[in-house]
């Protein structure tokens, strides 16, 4: 067993569809529209095979009050880029481009190297080794 997609509900889908494509480079499906149900989206991916996230946009999907990475449910995903060297890399790429950088590089307790990002719609992401 593997798991083979998130989904994710965005403001923005064209500009979550360029992040993820410009910083983790993931691949892309065609846009899938229904207009009779008014959704959109987007499926990237790593690879064949690979887990993929989709991107998904309904205009009458509304937000929760609250921040995102404290409300029950999925708080973050994590994406593996290899090295210490490349989580140190991406970080320091995505502070220059403006990004939230919730958590530094460093060594965790349970063994882990990553750092915290936060995506466009601020969805929480460990950028690991």
């Amino acid at each position: 067993m593997r798991i083979e997609h998130i989904a994710i509900w965005t403001d923005d889908i064209e500009a979550m569809k360029s992040f993820y494509q410009t910083y983790f480079g993931m691949m892309c499906s065609e846009k899938y529209l229904n207009s009779k149900n008014n959704f959109t989206s987007y499926f990237r991916s790593f690879g064949k095979n690979k887990t993929r996230i989709e991107l998904m946009n309904k205009p009458d999907i509304s937000d929760i009050i609250g921040q995102r990475n404290i409300l029950k449910g999925l708080t973050h995903f994590a994406i593996s880029v290899g090295s210490e060297e490349k989580v140190n890399e991406l970080t320091q790429r995505l502070r220059a481009d403006n990004y939230v950088i919730a958590k530094e590089p460093r060594r965790t307790g349970d063994g882990y190297y990553e750092s915290l990002v936060l995506d466009p719609e601020e969805n929480y992401i460990e950028i690991t080794i």
